[in-house]
């Protein structure tokens, strides 16, 4: 973790220092080389979102014992002063090595930045004492212990959520700088490197992170030999003044003269070992510039320069610089990894138990924002008898153009409620983006008429039975399943406890019994008996919002028995006074049904 040191130097000490900068700012910018067309910088530059730039620790901003530039009284002449390097100033080994491969790598892949390996000296120096506050480096570039900045929870320091799952730092809730370069792991995922050849890329190790520090400094087409540029890429570690003058200060140092290998005792060593570590996987920089071949290990004879060397190409002439190499890894061959994703549309979603939600779409977006394809995200439903896709609680597809992917086909389950749908990178929780799915109870269908299928009238002697009425409900003339009707009996317009009833599902007399329409509209009500009691009766059918239908039912006294008048029943006698004969009064099915009355409201 990174441990802030009191600043050793007073006030008028970083005027001087500040004007040295200045100086050898000036005299780098004036003695570099013609600016290359920095065309094929492929990697772009960091947004203004990159939580790199934002505090994320506390770094060494003690300065360097101040070396004057080459040239003024008291500038050290050439090779390391005092015939050794300064203990104060110089660079462990490792580090050292890392540093300079880190240099040679990029002037093979990004031959148009200019990075000097003093510079990225200069932020491992103010990021970690060079991956000191590891425990020290082994010779494989590893350190003792991780190297894990604080928690950014956005108290002390920034509020970055965790990107990585925890992968680099630990924390599954909040990111952490990691490794001697003290990379955030979003940043490290949009330009991580390869800095020993073997096909990884760990921020933990300084081979690799000094390479991906390079990588991060040239991103956007940045010429480092400008001195602008130098300012605009170091304040993408950290947009602070005090850390930019502060890493100045130590890479002019390296350049005139300080930050040569220093002994250390690398982790693993045996105690008093004084011998610079080997790094086999890393090969020692060329002495010659322009000499491609490596250095064979253990030669110490200078390689013979091949005659009639390539001539470098005119860069001023059209046509000029050098072409892609074939296994070249150029910035714009990184293929962007996705660290983050973004929801688009709606976070909410609502569907009726049993139907289907609207679709879901995220973005897979770099560190930095931009759109990356192929990335294979992971849908998944949280809890159970939620939700479903078509296969179960998760789906996985990948982003397509513009970085964007949907899926489609997310069922609302039988239990209304409220779910989280997640979409991850993978299974990397990290990068978690929440969707809401609410699921409503079933809408009840509803209908604007209840006819009665049939028509033979509903009149039966007492004790007899009517049979089973059917009905069917209607919305602008068509058949709608699903809903709920109530059949009451009546008498003289109210509720009854004697007449025609039904049973229930014990057997017992009841005289409201409530159904659901099936799936073709209709639903056969439960069979309705006459009971003993005579007369006339309504059974009214309901279906809510004021849609009813009224059937006239009537039960007949049997023969013999007296009606409600106390009369005997029907055998073609007079009636009353007036002699008048009654007709007899026809049997279910014998006539034509009276019209059933259907109001609505």
């Amino acid at each position: 973790m990174k441990i802030l040191r009191t600043r050793a130097a007073s006030v008028s000490r970083q005027g001087l220092c500040t004007a040295l900068l200045v100086a050898s700012l000036t005299t780098a910018a004036v003695g570099a080389s013609p600016p290359h067309n920095a065309a094929d910088a492929g990697d772009p530059a960091p947004g203004p979102g990159n939580p790199q730039r934002l505090p994320h620790g506390s770094p060494n901003l003690a300065l360097p014992d101040l070396v004057p530039p080459p040239g003024t009284p008291g500038a050290p002449g050439p090779g390391t002063p005092d015939g050794g390097p300064d203990k104060a100033t110089g660079i462990p080994a490792t580090a050292l090595a890392a540093y300079k491969n880190a240099e040679k790598i990029a002037k093979e892949q990004w031959p148009d930045c200019h990075v000097p390996w003093e510079l990225i000296a200069g932020i491992g120096k103010v990021e970690s004492d060079h991956g000191g506050m590891g425990g020290g480096l082994r010779t494989d570039g590893s350190s003792a212990k991780p190297i894990i900045g604080p928690p950014l929870t956005g108290e002390k320091f920034a509020l970055v959520r965790d990107t990585d799952g925890g992968r680099y730092d630990g924390d599954r809730q909040f990111d952490h700088a990691v490794g001697p370069m003290q990379f955030i792991p979003s940043t490290w995922q949009a330009y991580a490197a390869d800095g020993r050849g073997t096909g990884q890329k760990d921020p933990n190790n300084i081979f690799d992170a000094a390479a991906g520090t390079a990588r991060y400094l040239c991103a956007g087409g940045l010429d480092l030999s400008k001195p602008a540029d130098v300012e605009k890429a170091v304040l993408r570690y950290n947009s602070s003044r005090d850390y930019l003058n502060t890493v100045l200060a130590w890479m002019r140092t390296y350049q005139n003269g300080g930050g040569g290998a220093v002994s250390d005792v690398p982790v693993g060593s045996p105690p008093g070992g004084t011998t610079l570590p080997t790094i086999p996987t890393v090969p020692t920089v060329p002495t010659v510039p322009t000499t491609p071949s490596r250095p064979t290990p253990g030669n110490t004879t200078p390689s013979t320069p091949k005659p009639n060397p390539k001539p470098k190409p005119d860069q001023n002439k059209p046509g000029g610089g050098d072409k892609d190499k074939p296994g070249k890894d150029k910035p714009g061959d990184h293929k962007p990894t996705a660290s983050r994703l973004e929801r688009k549309g709606a976070k909410k979603l609502t569907a009726e138990a049993g139907k289907d939600f609207g679709p879901l779409t995220v973005r897979a977006l770099t560190a930095d924002g931009k759109p990356v394809t192929g990335t294979r995200v992971q849908f998944e439903v949280i809890g159970d008898d939620g939700p479903s896709f078509p296969d179960g609680p998760t789906i996985t597809a990948t982003t397509g153009k513009n970085g964007l992917v949907t899926v489609k086909g997310l069922t609302a389950g039988d239990t209304p409620g409220t779910y989280t749908v997640r979409a991850t990178i993978g299974d990397r929780g990290s990068t978690a983006v929440d969707f809401t799915a609410v699921v409503t109870p079933p809408t009840t269908p509803k209908a604007d008429e209840i006819v009665r299928v049939g028509e033979t009238p509903l009149s039966v002697t007492a004790g007899d039975s009517f049979g089973k009425v059917r009905v069917k409900a209607t919305a602008g003339g068509k058949l709608v399943a699903g809903v709920k009707i109530t059949a009451t009996v009546l008498k003289d317009g109210n509720p009854t406890k004697t007449g025609p009833y039904f049973k229930d599902e014990a057997g017992k007399p009841v005289r409201t019994l409530t159904v659901t329409t099936g799936a073709d509209g209709t639903k056969e009500l439960n069979e309705l008996f006459a009971g003993d009691q005579k007369g006339s009766f309504t059974l009214l059918i309901t279906a809510g919002d004021g849609v009813r239908l009224s059937l006239d039912l009537t039960v007949k006294a049997k023969p013999g028995e007296p009606t409600e008048s106390g009369r005997p029943g029907d055998k073609g006698t007079k009636d009353g006074a007036k002699g008048k004969p009654t007709p007899a009064t026809p049997s279910a099915g014998s006539s034509p049904s009276p019209k059933a009355t259907r109001t609505k409201g």
